[in-house]
């Protein structure tokens, strides 16, 4: 819309919509006449509902949606004593957003830009502040797992980068920031970010390295309308395959096909559901062979097909990393296709840890990236794999000190798993246009939501305080824009033998020694990971243990975890419409209170129980022997619990019951929940068995239904069925769906709940 002169400094000013808009700041004009950076849609930028105006004050961008103001430079005086020193040489900037109330919602006071060397190059570090006001809550900003239970980001310094050595767990950077006051912030810079929330009455992005501050403000009465708006400047989020729904099976690793084999058909003949089955690593000759070892897979192409009868899909892991010793490594080398140091010299290993060996494929090179993705393709996925896990993408070979194809590590810190997943990605849709893209991806940048890809929080331990950690973890990650997010259902890392417990374990471990040892407390670990990942948008079993299968933790945990997973398949319904309703607006659908219950100040700060669609509240158990839990019931609405139908007032905190084989669940009244009926996979047809109601208001839901697998959603061919509860009436009625159907709906309603306390 406009490039601003204030006096030694410059201000780019440019809309993607109505209610967003994009500010570059600069002393050197042409940096803010640059285009954004990775991961905005630049091509989605769109000035036409502003209009512009200018008086002595500054400069005014209005739109239906926020009004813009950029305060005019202020008049020469005579520096005093302390800015004679102190003062910064840069021209000072201030500027406001309003909503379209009038309400001013962001202050911006400062902005700088302090010259410094980083790998070799004169740069600066860029940042801006803003006003904090005392009631202001922040979220998003990507994957940290520090915290145990608060959700606020207010009074915490986030290091917002790709961390895989984080000391509570690896740490993702989506630089996108909501808050409290009706607005977001993504922050238009992938190096190294320090993100300081409401401390000393400022917020704060300050980033290792760049020559501008550019940001985007987001402004939105609704999450719903801010996550759109988020979509629109940075990619929509598509709906994955619904065999991405069911139970994904993992380990790390199963070591032939023969055991992969095993595994399905003891879930086929024991009748609990699963979709995928999951090769991790080390199944190569070497790293980045890029191979399959015939040894211990002889026919990968036999495997697939006879899993693909199961009515499973495979998951095979892909690592960006070469050895010297692979087929690959000289020609790679030779290309200039890895991460180089300083002398341009290719980079061997990781300088720590014991992890020492291989090379990183440089994904930032659209010709390394290319070269990768046909040879994943001809080499691996063409045996019939369905998807790849692509694993390492933070990347694992840590960038800063090294070099890209498009610069310093240390100024393109965070872009690599944006880039490396979103190279195979669109390589997956060119080769399979009519087949939906699914990567299991472990890191994540502005953007990466369109890449088709399910991210996970990493190697987390197999302890309580790793699960505990996830909740949080898991609702900020969301918030951030990310709405396929999840963990290893048991947690990664090598399962000690032993246990530190005091209380008694819920579950008897002794026919469950040969995979946990003396860990008297893990079948009750476990069981309760998975009561909770049966509410995530993903359910994978995972783990370096000797077993991860649900029967292997002796037969009370498998009976309670086979419950689950048949639950989870009856949710199925239900969650896919969350996936298309996530499509569509952009918004997450495992998402924290504050989202549903903006008014309700008690839960500005809840992070140990969150909404899973508009209907159910899930207050996940994280402490061994606990069997009872205090929940809190967002004012506003009565609740049912969902186990014993009991219906009970918001507002309140309440003790609820948590047996082994429970986790608190409730549902808010005026909710619609459509039920499938039980499959072995989502390959197979599932009628809806019944649709729950749980009266008190009106309620609506978008019963939407597909093929699960192709693009056709993306043009409109899918079913959506409108179902409608008239409160008043007791009637449940269907329109928009297959006729046939919507005449089978009130037949199908089961109105639930019984009065409580």
């Amino acid at each position: 819309m406009a490039t601003l002169d204030r006096h030694g400094a410059w201000v780019s000013v440019e809309a993607y919509g109505p209610n967003v808009v994009h500010v570059t700041i600069a002393a050197d004009k042409a940096q803010v006449l640059k285009g954004p950076g990775y991961g905005i849609i630049a091509d989605h930028a769109d000035n036409s509902a502003f209009h512009e105006t200018h008086d002595r004050g500054g400069d005014t961008f209005a739109s239906p949606a926020l009004t813009l103001h950029v305060d005019a430079p202020p008049p020469p005086h005579v520096p005093g004593v302390m800015e004679r020193y102190f003062a910064p040489d840069l021209a000072p900037v201030r500027l406001q957003v309003k909503n379209a109330k009038g309400a001013t919602i962001v202050d911006m006071t400062d902005w700088n830009m302090s010259p410094h060397e980083v790998a070799g190059e004169a740069t600066y570090q860029v940042g801006a502040t803003f006003a904090a006001p005392a009631d202001e809550h922040y979220y998003g900003m990507g994957q940290n797992q520090g915290s145990l239970g608060p959700l606020d980001l207010r009074g915490r310094v986030i290091d917002c980068k790709q961390w895989y050595d984080a000391p509570s767990g690896e740490t993702v950077c989506v630089p996108f920031m909501v808050s409290s006051r009706g607005y977001g912030i993504i922050w238009d810079n992938p190096s190294d970010t320090h993100f300081i929330a409401g401390i000393r009455g400022h917020t704060s992005f300050e980033s290792k390295v760049g020559e501008r501050v550019s940001f985007f403000v987001i402004v939105g009465n609704t999450p719903q309308a801010i996550y759109s708006a988020y979509a629109r400047v940075t990619g929509k989020t598509p709906i994955p395959p619904k065999a991405a729904f069911g139970l994904i099976q993992s380990k790390a690793r199963y070591d032939s096909q023969a055991e992969v084999l095993r595994v399905a058909h003891t879930y086929r003949e024991k009748h609990y559901p699963l979709d995928v089955m999951v090769i991790d690593w080390f199944y190569w000759t070497h790293m980045g062979q890029l191979d399959i070892n015939p040894a211990e897979f002889p026919d990968p192409d036999g495997m697939n097909r006879k899993l693909h009868a199961m009515g499973m899909k495979s998951i095979i892991s892909i690592w960006p990393r070469f050895e010297r010793s692979g087929r690959y490594y000289k020609e790679l080398d030779a290309k200039g296709y890895f991460l180089k140091d300083r002398n341009g010299k290719t980079v061997d290993g990781l300088p720590f840890r014991s992890d020492r060996a291989g090379a990183l494929i440089d994904s930032t090179n659209p010709a390394a990236r290319k070269w990768y993705w046909d040879h994943v393709r001809d080499n691996i996925l063409s045996h019939g794999f369905d998807y790849p896990w692509l694993d390492e993408t933070e990347p694992d070979l840590v960038p800063d000190g090294f070099f890209f194809s498009i610069g310093s590590g240390d100024r393109y810190h965070n872009v690599y798993p944006l880039l490396h997943v979103e190279g195979v990605a669109q390589g997956m849709r060119a080769w399979k246009p009519d087949e939906r893209v699914l990567i299991l991806a472990r890191a994540a940048y502005l953007g990466s939501q369109r890449t088709g890809a399910l991210f996970w929080s990493s190697d987390i331990d197999p302890t309580w305080e790793a699960l505990q950690r996830q909740i949080p973890t898991g609702l900020n990650m969301t918030a951030s824009g990310i709405a396929y997010w999840g963990n290893d259902i048991g947690g990664w890392q090598w399962l000690p033998q032993t246990t530190n417990a005091t209380r008694p374990p819920l579950l008897d471990p002794s026919d469950a020694r040969d995979t946990v040892g003396q860990n008297n407390d893990y079948p009750e670990l476990l069981t309760r990971w998975f009561e909770y990942g049966t509410f995530l948008p993903t359910l994978r079993l995972h783990g370096m243990r000797k077993h991860t299968e649900i029967w292997a933790y002796g037969h009370q945990a498998e009976a309670i975890m086979a419950k689950y997973d048949k639950l989870r398949y009856r949710l199925i319904p239900y969650i896919y419409s969350q996936a298309k309703k996530t499509y569509d607006t952009g918004a997450p659908f495992m998402r924290p209170l504050w989202m549903d219950f903006p008014n309700d100040p008690n839960v500005a700060n809840l992070g140990t129980q969150y909404m899973f669609g508009p209907a159910f509240l899930v207050a996940p158990v994280t402490t061994q022997g606990q069997t009872e839990k205090d929940v809190y019931l967002p004012a506003g609405s009565d609740w049912y619990n969902f186990w014993t139908n009991e219906k009970l007032a918001g507002g309140r905190w309440v003790k609820v019951a948590a047996p082994i084989d429970q986790i608190p669940v409730f549902v808010r009244a005026g909710s619609i929940v459509p039920l499938g009926s039980d499959i072995q996979s989502t390959a197979f047809k599932q009628a809806i068995a019944e649709i729950r109601v749980y009266p008190g208001n009106d309620a609506d839901f978008a019963l939407y239904d597909d093929d699960g697998t192709s693009y056709g959603y993306e043009a409109g061919r899918g079913t959506t069925t409108r179902l409608h509860w008239n409160n008043a009436a007791g009637v449940l009625s269907a329109t928009g769906g297959d006729a046939a159907f919507d005449g089978k709906v009130a037949g199908l309603a089961k109105v639930m709940g019984k009065p409580g306390k």
